[in-house]
């Protein structure tokens, strides 16, 4: 169990307010560059002092600035596995490894080898970290963090320095290095990461928490509009109450029915890009047909798998419900393009205006 309780003044503008518990295997902290996710991490590990709160790891109290207590980073426990991994550049990888042990030379070399054959660096550790690739200075990094058997491990953008071909890899890698252990926390800006990897999310936004709960429940039913744009939701809209369970989206011009009751604090409607469903027909909808919109379409964009459209509602009344959506389905799915696209009453997200912090 982990306990943060933190505020520290960065600047004028900035000040980090974060507080949140978790118990679970893996808790991501989510979020866009600059939000404070990172120094979060270097207030946990003792690298940064937060200007008040507290801080305690399976009830060691690591720091608490009403009793004066401010353990040193060497003292805490906590293993944190920096972006760019800080390898020694001067130490080879066997030497990273015992440098980071408080052991006499031959106690320190037998407690490695274990780990240098479990991370498969085996051939790798006479060289030198400018020798190695971006996934074996990952493994060599990871393999001088857990040596030091911490209490809590901190992941700060894990992924961040490798490329394409090796980040899904790693990521796999990483899940059963750390299979075992329930007191992870990764900081990431990448929602597909988060979703991957992590069981339980924090999202933040410029120094705060924005809300807090199981990773897959909350790209569900994010709840809020800036939880929406952080976890990749592109198309939002103000709407209208037109009924219990109908709402009329403002920027788009269209009527909409939902799944639930929609409760007096919505104010925006969202679509994720991959909710669309294609309908062939090309005759006006039947009657008692509904979620459907024909499209006007202003933008296609190709990537390697997919197909990204953005559109407008071609049956608005007005330009002020000219707003583009956004579609993203797979090429190999269909090659034409339908006539309209229907949204699922269960697809579309009720969100308020504004998180209220549920850490």
């Amino acid at each position: 169990m982990i306990q943060v309780s933190i505020r520290k003044r960065l600047s004028r503008q900035f000040c980090l307010e974060t507080e949140f518990q978790s118990a679970d295997r893996c808790l991501g902290i989510l979020g866009a560059s600059g939000c404070g996710k990172s120094m979060t991490l270097k207030c946990i590990a003792g690298i940064e002092i937060p200007d008040e709160g507290y801080i305690a790891v399976n009830g060691r109290v690591l720091f608490d600035s009403a009793r004066k207590i401010n353990l040193k980073p060497q003292a805490r426990r906590v293993g944190y596995l920096f972006q760019h991994y800080a390898l020694f550049p001067r130490m080879r990888v066997l030497e990273n490894l015992t440098a980071a042990l408080s052991l006499p030379k031959q106690e320190a070399l037998q407690k490695a080898r274990p780990w240098i054959a479990r991370f498969g660096l085996t051939d790798l550790e006479y060289r030198y970290p400018a020798q190695l690739s971006g996934g074996q200075q990952q493994r060599t990094a990871l393999a001088r963090m857990l040596i030091q058997e911490p209490e809590l491990i901190l992941l700060d953008e894990p992924f961040s320095a490798l490329d394409t071909h090796l980040r899904e890899q790693m990521q796999l890698q990483l899940l059963q290095l750390l299979e075992s252990r329930d007191d992870v926390i990764m900081v990431t800006h990448s929602r597909d990461e988060a979703y991957r990897l992590c069981d339980e999310l924090l999202v933040m936004d410029t120094g705060r928490v924005l809300t807090k709960g199981g990773t897959k429940a909350l790209f569900q039913d994010p709840g809020s509009v800036p939880v929406a744009r952080i976890t990749g939701c592109k198309n939002i809209s103000p709407i209208r109450r037109t009924g219990e369970r109908e709402l009329y989206a403002l920027d788009w011009g269209l009527s909409l029915r939902v799944s639930v009751p929609i409760e007096d604090a919505i104010t925006h409607v969202g679509i994720r890009a991959h909710d669309f469903e294609p309908v062939w027909e090309a005759a006006d909808p039947k009657p008692g047909a509904y979620n459907q919109i024909r499209m006007a379409i202003t933008q296609r964009s190709e990537e390697p798998f997919e197909q990204a459209l953005l559109f407008t509602n071609a049956e608005a009344q007005s330009p002020a419900e000219q707003g583009e959506l956004w579609w993203k389905y797979s090429k190999y799915r269909f090659t034409d393009i339908p006539p309209r696209l229907a949204i699922p009453p269960t697809a579309l997200l009720l969100l308020r205006s504004a998180s209220t912090s549920q850490a």
